[in-house]
């Protein structure tokens, strides 16, 4: 909430500034201008919001089962972490403009090419999360554990995997901003409806309002994505408050 008087004066400059620098709305227009054609737009917009949210939802839910299984693999296999991570952090460095025709090309139009293409880009950080939180558990902790006869699995369980909730949250934060994008971007790529499909649309027939409404529903979809990781890491782990 206090993020808020600095929005609200941002969109009034840039009201005032819209209207009174001369500047035509086909080229610069007013939030006002955006947010009428946006409800005038609505049933459009909506209907083209929901494959993006599906999208987003599957591939993230995908992309975290897949870094927690990963993380679980690399820390009970050291030698295979070392081999492993490197071909990880090489995945990042792939561009997204360049993959995602290709993803798209041996996928078809259909949701997969979006799961995988989410999942790729949002697995890492809660990869490389995890992984570190394993490894900031305190050694006093497991070697109490061990004197006590547990087993390195439950060791892992009582000692280890809590210790990583807290980095985890942050990896699963920095993950949930890049989740519509890169949903968006698959859909632009290619699709048959979509926020990116409506963007492209919107682009090619000159109509920037248009294109702005729909980045204001994706920033709003991934504020609201960010708050309900928020709400999990209170509930899950209402120590850390």
């Amino acid at each position: 909430m206090r993020a808020l008087p600095v929005l609200v004066a941002v969109v009034l400059a840039w009201e005032c500034y819209a209207r009174l620098s001369g500047i035509p709305p086909q080229i610069l227009p007013a939030p006002s201008r955006i947010a009428v054609q946006a409800w005038l737009q609505r049933e459009v917009l909506w209907q083209n919001t929901l494959p993006t949210i599906r999208a987003t939802c599957l591939g993230f839910a995908f992309s975290t089962a897949l870094a927690f299984l990963l993380s679980v693999l690399l820390d009970f296999a050291r030698p295979l972490r070392r081999a492993l991570l490197p071909v990880f952090v090489i995945s990042q460095t792939l561009p997204l403009v360049a993959i995602a025709p290709l993803v798209v090309l041996w996928f078809g139009f259909g949701l997969t090419p979006k799961i995988l293409l989410v999942a790729l880009v949002t697995f890492f950080p809660m990869l490389l999360a995890l992984i570190e939180g394993y490894d900031s558990t305190e050694p006093e902790i497991e070697a109490l554990l061990h004197s006590m006869g547990a087993s390195r699995a439950k060791v892992f369980r009582l000692a280890r995997l809590p210790s990583a909730l807290p980095f985890f949250f942050n990896g699963l934060r920095i993950s949930i901003t890049y989740a519509v994008v890169a949903a968006i971007f698959a859909e632009y790529a290619g699709a048959v409806q979509g926020l990116g499909i409506f963007i492209l649309n919107a682009k090619n027939n000159f109509r920037p309002d248009l294109v702005l409404a729909a980045v204001g529903i994706s920033s709003a979809l991934t504020l609201t994505l960010f708050g309900l990781t928020r709400a999990v890491q209170r509930i899950v782990m209402p120590w850390g408050r």
